[in-house]
């Protein structure tokens, strides 16, 4: 289904509620944690204190990720390959090839 609010042929994911729930419950406690390292900052909190924050956000942010290219290869890349096999395989690996950057 094309998307209504863009200007491209990207298509819209009709996401599994309990995803889109798990996706929106870490987004929400990496948000907190984002707050929590400005705080620190503000408070002039040790600069490794800091450090071990912002690690444990980049590691929530790669859980959020992981979950999202489960889905992502679950639904969208299985849908593609039953249309066509090349295309599916590029869109694979070209978001292989952004999460890794």
């Amino acid at each position: 289904m094309a998307c209504n609010n863009c200007n491209d042929e990207r298509t819209v994911n009709y996401r599994d509620k309990e995803i889109e729930k798990k996706l929106v419950s870490r987004l929400n406690k990496v948000e907190g944690q984002i707050r929590g390292i400005k705080g620190m900052i503000e408070k002039g909190i040790y600069c490794d204190d800091i450090l071990i924050q912002i690690s444990a956000v980049q590691s929530a942010m790669k859980g959020v990720s992981k979950i999202l290219f489960e889905n992502h290869v679950k639904t969208c890349i299985l849908d593609k390959m039953k249309e066509d096999e090349q295309v599916a395989v590029d869109e694979l690996l070209n978001s292989i090839n952004r999460m890794m950057k």
